[in-house]
């Protein structure tokens, strides 16, 4: 036996690569890494132009249910003064009137609620809150008024009515409040010592 290595005993030779090839396999993989990249930032591209048409979208409803609003806060100034007109003759004088007096007066109460329609129309809400829990986001309380008859925080008094433009406040209403009455939510109300309040769930 001769010591010479046959190809048997050494194993499999590793074939040694052409540098021609060995340089396109390179650039495949540098393609094949490019183009993954490239993929990445056009996906990363539409989903941000998705955000941006939908966050538009928003904005031109926005625009459209909101482009009044300047506009419409001056005009109830001008449904405020309508409706102090008519508040100015009291009953007496109103049932004392002669023809051509009520007839005015039935004119401004069919402008002011004529006014009041085209507003809703465009989307202004009027608030007349009377008998209804004082809420912050959308009325002002100017006073408190006593009063047992009525749950503590109800609203007994508008001096004012307030508006609102879509889910946004044009102006609060000024009212007021009753205090006195019996707590709102009395079930919440933690339970006395010696007291047991059952849950059900």
């Amino acid at each position: 036996m001769s010591d010479e290595v046959t190809s048997e005993t050494a194993g499999p030779a590793q074939p040694e690569l052409d540098p021609v090839v060995d340089q396109g396999l390179q650039r495949i993989a540098a393609l094949e890494k490019e183009t993954a990249d490239l993929k990445d930032q056009l996906l990363r591209t539409l989903a941000e132009m998705e955000n941006l048409r939908r966050r538009t979208e928003r904005e031109i409803a926005d625009a459209r249910v909101y482009a009044v609003t300047n506009f419409a806060k001056d005009i109830v100034n001008v449904g405020d003064n309508l409706a102090r007109a008519v508040g100015a003759v009291d009953a007496d004088a109103r049932a004392g009137a002669g023809e051509s007096l009520t007839a005015l007066l039935d004119g401004v109460e069919m402008t002011e609620r004529e006014l009041v329609k085209t507003l809703e129309k465009h989307g202004v809400r009027k608030l007349d809150p009377k008998g209804e829990k004082f809420d912050p986001n959308f009325h002002q309380a100017m006073f408190e008024v006593p009063d047992t008859t009525v749950p503590s925080g109800t609203v007994v008094q508008v001096v004012q009515a307030g508006f609102k433009i879509g889910d946004r406040v044009l102006r609060p209403a000024l009212v007021g409040v009753g205090r006195g009455g019996p707590k709102p939510g009395a079930a919440d109300v933690p339970p006395q010592d010696g007291q047991r309040l059952d849950k059900t769930v």
